[in-house]
Parts: C-alpha cells; structure tokens; sequence
C-alpha cells in the first residue's frame, strides 16, 4: 500500500489526482501479490494498452495526413511497444512503486514487461476514474517526443512522405516532381529528379529508378528546408 505522502508524490509526477484512490493502489499492484488475480493490476493493463493505442492512432492520424497506413502502422508499433513503455514506465518512477512478490525480483532493476505493465495499468485507472478526456491527457505529452522521433528519424525513410506533410502543413500544397533527365538502355536507366515547390525547384538528383531518384531529391530539398537534419550519430532527425 502506498503511504499519504507516497501517493500524493507520485499523483504530482502523474500529472493526475484520482478521486477514487483504490485505482492507482489496484494499478500498482502485480498478481503475485494477490490470490485470484483479480484484485490485481492485470484488467487495468489490458484497459491501458487498447487506450494507449487508440490515443496514439488518434494523434497519428491527425499529426500525418499524407502517410498511408503502413507508415503509421511503424510509427504506432514504436510508440506502444513494450520497451517504450518501460522506458516511460520508469521516467515516471512507476516501477519504484509497483508492488510484485519477492520471487518476480530477479535484479535490483524491474523487468522491462513489469514496467511496461504499471504504465499501462495507470492508464486504464486513469480513464476509469477520469474518462477518455483525462487518458488523452496523460498519455498525448508522454509519446509525442517518442512519435516525432519514430516520424523524423529517418525510420522507414519514405522521405516523400515526410516532405509531403510537411509541405501540406507548411505551404498548404504538394511537392511536385520533374524528371529533367534521363540516360543508359531500356535496362538500365538512370533518372535525374528535383523538387519543386510552390514554384522553387531544389537541389536535383540521379537515381537508379524513378523512384529512387524522388526519394533522394525530397530528402535534398528536406534538409535544404531544414526540416530534418543530421544526429551526432549520423542517423536523420526531425529538426523541431
């Protein structure tokens, strides 16, 4: 159980006061820590986990407008995973707090899927004791840094994509994409692609296909744009 001064510390780092506090105390409590299970924290990561994933389709679908399924598909599959979740998990402290018998320690440090499964059981309270509104709440300022990072990484790297969004977002219009050349045999041409928007051509490109080339000539006018720019790591990140 947590003490007066313990839940009011972790309700602060929440974000979140519940009004019913059987709901954080059931959130932080693993099965093996009850007899039938059902006084445990299991429901509520099983409530949590369809929550999270359906704020996260929300803030997906409304964020991207011009990445199709499969892409946001990637994005949401990295945002939900277990690992980010454990990652949250403990950036919260939650696994200081959740409460699991001695056998489930196997180190000092919680298990990845035990953190995971407080993050997404306080979910579940806190839709049930505030509604959707409360979730949303909650969960939107905790995955967005991890959606613009999965978005802006490179990850994926449909670039055309990336430069579409932002164009829409932007300028309020497409990228359009002009072939000015192209050379070799039947089988084996070579394209020279640039950019073009609202009427600035940027920096062409040669590609071994098509499409190729266009993926090059967005990523070009991209970071000609600023938007994504190089890590310390090498890797391409969304600049904010």
């Amino acid at each position: 159980m947590l003490d007066d001064p313990a839940r009011s510390s972790l309700q602060t780092t929440l974000g979140y006061r519940f009004r019913d506090p059987a709901l954080l105390e059931r959130a932080l409590t693993h099965t093996s820590m009850t007899e039938s299970g059902l006084e445990a924290n299991e429901r509520l990561e099983f409530l949590g986990d369809a929550v999270l994933g359906m704020v996260v389709c929300e803030l997906l679908f409304t964020q991207f407008p011009a990445f199709r399924e499969g892409e946001l598909t990637k994005i949401k599959s990295h945002a939900v995973s277990r690992d980010t979740c454990a990652v949250l998990a403990r950036s919260l402290g939650l696994d200081q707090h959740l409460l699991v018998g001695k056998g489930m320690l196997t180190s000092r440090e919680l298990p990845a899927s035990l953190a995971a499964c407080a993050l997404e059981s306080i979910i579940g309270a806190i839709y049930l004791d505030g509604g959707m509104d409360a979730a949303r709440a909650f969960i939107t300022p905790l995955v967005q840094p991890q959606i613009n990072a999965a978005a802006g990484s490179g990850h994926h790297r449909n670039f055309k994509s990336v430069l579409q969004q932002h164009c829409q977002s932007a300028f309020n219009t497409a990228p359009i994409y002009r072939v000015l050349d192209e050379q070799g045999p039947d089988h084996a041409k070579a394209f020279k692609v640039s950019v073009e928007i609202s009427g600035k051509r940027y920096t062409a490109c040669w590609g071994a296909t098509k499409k190729k080339a266009e993926q090059e000539a967005a990523l070009l006018a991209l970071r000609e744009l600023g938007v994504l720019e190089a890590a310390d790591n090498g890797d391409l990140r969304l600049v904010q």
